[in-house]
């Protein structure tokens, strides 16, 4: 069963706690979701994420921020992470992390973006690549416990960069109140009616919902593509307080 992740307890989520990785499976050629165990894990929301520290052998640290990607399992979370092609801490996470290897992990953090299952209200989902992780926490989050209507607005450069491919196909089906759109902007699969392109106006209008809508907005991705997302969303006439944002880059 999920938890919630417990009000009054910083100490405990700023500690660094040894996460044991127990599962793990490829979503892309270039991303894969890993499943950690962690001792006493507090619970968490959606859209929070954790800090990963990796230690090598001489002693040299290096840390990195990954979005929570399901409810917990008891103590056991999921990270999807995508190789970065100059990265210090994805290929090695996505490649070479061995079944029981042991990491550490700090979290879960962050507060503001995030979706609760009280929220009842209209919402729309906007996702640049692995941008996709925290939001499809929430769509995970939502089934039922919540009939607040869902739409994801999810942008990738070709069909074969699609996280979590089948199980949106799958959800948007099998659930009346969510509604998948992709936006692809290298290639578009055959009988595509729309062709390969950025992220546009008319993709908002035709997909999310309208401004006085009241939804909540939350935007995912690299820097440029949150900004423009935003941007736009702005200029259709959404409320500002109800746009929430979270940007990433390479380290």
């Amino acid at each position: 069963m999920a938890r919630a992740a417990i009000p009054g307890r910083l100490s405990v989520r700023r500690a660094w706690r040894p996460a044991v990785l127990v599962d793990r499976w490829a979503e892309t050629s270039s991303a894969s979701t890993l499943v950690l165990e962690v001792d006493d894990w507090p619970g968490h929301l959606a859209g929070q994420h954790v800090d990963v520290q990796l230690t090598a052998e001489d002693g040299y640290q290096a840390s990195r921020s990954y979005s929570l990607a399901a409810p917990a399992d008891g103590d056991r979370i999921e990270i999807t992470v995508q190789r970065l092609p100059r990265g210090e801490v994805s290929p090695f996470l996505v490649d070479e992390l061995a079944p029981e290897a042991v990491l550490e992990v700090r979290g879960p953090l962050g507060g503001w973006f995030v979706w609760r299952a009280k929220d009842r209200g209209p919402v729309l989902l906007v996702a640049g690549g692995s941008g996709i992780v925290p939001l499809m926490a929430m769509i995970r989050a939502r089934a039922g416990v919540s009939r607040a209507p869902f739409r994801l607005l999810y942008s990738v450069r070709t069909p074969q960069d699609r996280i979590y491919a089948a199980e949106l196909h799958r959800r948007a089906e099998d659930d009346g109140g969510l509604d998948v759109a992709w936006v692809h902007t290298r290639t578009a699969p055959a009988g595509d009616p729309r062709p390969p392109g950025r992220l546009g106006a008319d993709d908002l209008a035709g997909h999310g919902w309208p401004p006085d809508g009241d939804a909540t907005c939350y935007v995912c991705g690299p820097t440029g593509f949150v900004e423009a997302a935003s941007t736009l969303l702005l200029a259709a006439g959404h409320d500002p307080g109800r746009i929430r944002t979270e940007r990433f880059g390479g380290a």
